[in-house]
């Protein structure tokens, strides 16, 4: 069964599952979970704290944010991740590592049946000095898509005369093949799993066609046999695990990466996992809801749903004159229509980025504006039931009415005597038939219960038309309504709001 979350996705978990996993991270049902981890001073960071609020976390952000150091962070709470597998010391070169210190929050039943115990690990006297816990972790290095014919240890597997015996042979299991087929739509059944040496530390997979013709990992894709190895070792680990996985879209098409967060999911629901991944794909941020992704950018931390090209305008890697954070993807279409209105102003040089979050947005906002290295200004708008509060130093600007939804339909019925037809015509239909769709509107806003929803149910009753498309057509006609109001939305960013030359206009 498949759901649609609220951004319009279709996702193969259930709603309530999410949910389930969110209140059993909030309630502690874990034997072993790690719940926070504090970055004293790591890096780039100071003072920053991430929460892992669900049990699958994704970690984005732009190259040297700072996604890794995250991930180290977290693994070396556990005994059996040596820090140099992500902290490494090269002599004088790193003597910043000086006085690096971080504190975990975590769970551990086997320590303390009934309440969270906290832990440090600190680099100080050129060591480091921790005081871990132990716990099954697996880390799955980007080094996993190195192909085989790459892969030293495999060599003695490439020559016409390898053989091994039958008994090193192994099949590969049910739950595996199920969870690899689901990720990459391909039936497995057939594949085997040589252990190359006595220790079993070298293996080799083997592969069939539909025919049954066999053939080696030589000449699998290099996603294809990540994602098996990866499987294989998930499904033998026990329950209460940590996954710990580098840019989990390595080697995938955007479907199998989606897939395969969605067997994290699964995998947290059936084992009481945990996973924790770095990734640059928006594909795989969407099955998970926003507590569950972490944005690393320039030294601080931001929890929520981000768009991986708003990490870029945080990050100030984008050609732009200023940038506008807002709450969500409505208020991000409002300020566009707005702003393509004006023609004194260079839209063009304006980046426009919904946070998912009012707080995020305004948490964004103000630390790029206090970024000495900031290229461009930025400004926020909230909506207008949001909690957090305006500040004209700041740049946070409150949009009008207290849903946004409702406001935008209201104020342009209230007008509708004189721009009823065209409305008509934004939705797609005949202008002659204005006043029967205008009917429809009124009793639509009547019969709804939840403004965010609203001009979904229009496309609705309008013959399926997409919700953009009817949201579209109602803010592009209020902007044409109401001019004043726009131009005293962006008054405030008069001494920031690129312009055009004269020649231009």
């Amino acid at each position: 069964m498949t759901t649609v979350n609220s951004q319009g996705f279709r996702s193969e978990i259930r709603e309530s599952e999410i949910k389930d996993l969110l209140e059993k991270v909030t309630k502690r049902k874990y034997g072993k979970y790690l719940l926070r981890v504090r970055m004293q001073k790591l890096r780039g960071f100071e003072g920053a704290s991430v929460a892992f609020d669900f049990p699958v976390t994704a970690l984005v952000g732009p190259n040297g944010g700072g996604k890794t150091t995250v991930l180290g962070a977290a693994a070396i709470a556990y005994d059996t991740v040596p820090p140099r597998q992500f902290f490494a010391k090269s002599g004088k070169f790193d003597e910043s590592m000086l006085n690096w210190r971080l504190e975990h929050e975590l769970i551990d039943r086997d320590v303390n049946k009934t309440d969270a115990i906290r832990r440090t690990a600190s680099f100080t006297s050129m060591k480091w000095s921790r005081d871990t816990v132990k716990r099954d972790v697996a880390v799955f290095g980007v080094a996993r898509t190195v192909p085989a014919n790459e892969r030293k240890e495999l060599q003695k597997c490439a020559t016409g005369t390898f053989a091994v015996d039958p008994a090193r042979v192994d099949s590969i299991q049910e739950p595996v093949i199920k969870a690899v087929g689901r990720i990459l739509g391909k039936n497995i059944s057939g594949y085997t799993h040589i252990r190359v040496d006595d220790s079993g530390r070298v293996s080799l997979l083997t592969g069939a066609t539909e025919k049954g013709t066999a053939y080696s990992e030589f000449h699998f894709g290099a996603g294809e046999s990540s994602i098996i190895r990866m499987v294989m070792k998930i499904e033998s680990l026990g329950d209460n695990c940590l996954l710990l996985i580098e840019e989990i879209e390595n080697g995938l098409h955007p479907v199998a990466t989606v897939r395969m967060v969605e067997y994290l999911i699964e995998v947290a629901t059936r084992k009481s996992a945990q996973a924790i991944f770095t990734t640059h794909s928006n594909e795989a941020l969407k099955p998970l809801p926003p507590e569950a992704i972490w944005a690393s950018v320039s030294g601080h931390v931001y929890q929520g749903k981000l768009d991986i090209a708003a990490l870029r305008a945080i990050a100030g890697q984008i050609d732009a004159r200023l940038a506008l954070f807002c709450e969500d993807e409505f208020a991000a279409a409002w300020l566009r229509a707005i702003l393509r209105c004006q023609s004194n102003v260079a839209a063009e040089a304006i980046e426009i980025h919904a946070m998912l979050g009012d707080g995020t947005a305004v948490k964004v906002n103000k630390n790029h504006n206090a970024d000495p290295s900031s290229k461009f200004p930025s400004a926020c708008f909230i909506d207008g039931d949001s909690q957090q509060k305006e500040s004209a130093p700041d740049k946070v600007i409150r949009l009008p009415g207290n849903a946004p939804e409702a406001f935008i339909f209201d104020a342009v019925m209230e007008k509708s005597a004189l721009i009823g037809g065209i409305l008509s015509v934004r939705l797609l239909q005949p202008h002659s038939s204005s006043d029967n769709v205008l009917s429809l509107l009124r009793e639509r806003r009547i019969t709804n219960h939840d403004p965010h929803i609203l001009f979904s149910q229009i496309g609705h009753d309008l013959g399926l038309l997409p919700e953009s498309t009817v949201r579209d057509a109602f803010l592009a006609t209020w902007v044409e309504a109401y001019p004043d109001q726009c131009l005293t939305l962006l008054h405030p960013l008069k001494d920031i709001l690129p312009m055009l030359a004269e020649s231009d206009q």
